[in-house]
């Protein structure tokens, strides 16, 4: 298949009406081939698409680039949207922090409008360059894994040029005579990535190019896929679900093999933690360590606590701080409160519970749960006071249900 043919993003579904799809469109070359390329893929199989272009704000020339779109989008009769992060790139890592933004601006997008899937212009070249940093920081068998084109009803971020190259995608705008925006940061050698991009040009002659660096990222590709089906094996043998807590029996897991051990415990950081992706495997590999010892540990926001035979696992109040959602969305990327019909939802949010919410609880939840387990289960506030907390059946007129991957086991084989 030529990326002049058909990208085929994953061959979404066309059954229960008109299927619609996002596509984010930044305005590189990426980006733009594939929306022209997902327009005329999508016309004759009446499948809907509509275009997001998340402005990060991060340079003059942003939003005048996410107007272009809009006006490319518009000559292919696509209706665009452009989103903007309005809450900064904030301390840390801002290449990461603007990431998770785009993410969450173009998540919150395809749920307002309905999307079953969104559509983006990652290439070969990216997933070279992505498996190259990846070694460098030491990275297992998922790190150095191909990237995951994704299903759509299972996975929303869809990427369907996985195959092709960045210079084919140019050829193709320049075919028909279309021009891109450039990304200054794209040449900046202070980005990591820019830095990889370089080393491949220079490693080419010794054959570590893109192509075989992607080969190579297959192959580990399958051997995830068999690891993660034996760590299926043991989350359904060893783990249960509790509130919203993890709880993990500890003497099987210890007789693990090591890769499935670190395996079902990340697959655990990240379910409870709301997280797209995994710990640092150093990081996790030491906190496997401090576990199995039987000692208490943090990491990925979740805290692992031994107790009477089991690891628990639940989210670090701290890291709760401040997050909050109306009722009906999403909140810390894990749990919708929903009302139940005939509820006012009027002045409701929902919050941790926290200190004051636990302390004012009436009955008092039974004993045998962490503290700060509790402190940090969602609940729903009105006018300063709690009035229904699900996970404990305290109050009522809402339900939790949980966003996205249901049951803890089948998202280890999504990871």
């Amino acid at each position: 298949m030529g990326a002049a043919d058909d990208p085929d993003p994953s061959r979404p579904p066309t059954d229960g009406g008109t299927p619609a799809l996002g596509l984010a469109v930044s305005g590189g070359s990426d980006s733009l081939a594939l929306m022209h390329l997902a327009a005329a893929w999508a016309a004759p199989r009446a499948i809907r698409l509509r275009v997001a272009t998340v402005d990060h704000r991060l340079r003059p020339e942003s939003g005048t680039e996410a107007r272009e779109v809009a006006h490319a989008a518009a000559a292919l009769d696509l209706p665009h949207e452009i989103l903007e992060w309005t809450d900064g790139p904030g301390a840390g890592n801002l290449q990461a922090n603007a990431r998770d933004a785009r993410r969450r601006l173009l998540g919150d997008w395809a749920a307002r409008h309905g999307l079953t899937g969104v559509l983006t212009g990652h290439t070969a070249d990216d997933q070279a360059e992505t498996v190259l940093l990846r070694l460098a920081r030491g990275s297992g068998v998922d790190g150095l894994a191909a990237m995951r084109p994704g299903r759509p009803g299972r996975s929303l971020f869809l990427r369907p040029l996985l195959g092709h190259r960045r210079e084919e995608l140019r050829d193709l705008l320049r075919a028909k005579g279309l021009t891109w925006a450039e990304d200054p940061g794209n040449e900046d050698s202070v980005y990591d990535r820019v830095k990889a991009r370089r080393a491949l040009a220079l490693l080419a002659p010794l054959g570590i190019d893109v192509e075989g660096v992607n080969r190579t990222a297959d192959a580990m590709a399958r051997a995830r896929e068999a690891l993660e089906r034996r760590g299926a094996e043991a989350a359904a043998a060893m783990t249960r679900e509790e509130g919203a807590d993890l709880l993990i029996e500890v003497a099987p897991w210890r007789l693990l093999d090591d890769e499935t051990r670190l395996r079902l415990l990340a697959a655990g950081l990240m379910w409870v933690g709301g997280q797209d992706y995994r710990p640092r495997l150093r990081a996790l590999e030491d906190t496997v360590r401090a576990a199995a010892a039987g000692r208490r540990a943090t990491l990925h926001g979740v805290v692992i606590h031994p107790a009477a035979g089991w690891l628990r696992l639940y989210r670090e109040p701290s890291a709760l701080i401040g997050v909050r959602a109306r009722p009906g969305d999403t909140w810390d990327n894990r749990w919708i409160l929903a009302r139940e019909a005939g509820t006012d939802t009027e002045g409701a949010q929902v919050e941790m519970l926290g200190e004051e919410g636990l302390t004012a609880l009436d009955p008092r939840p039974a004993p045998g749960v962490p503290r700060d387990s509790l402190l940090g289960l969602p609940a729903v506030w009105r006018a300063g006071r709690v009035i229904c907390v699900p996970h404990l059946g305290m109050g009522g007129g809402f339900r939790a249900t949980r966003a996205g991957e249901q049951e803890f086991t089948r998202t280890l084989l999504s990871h």
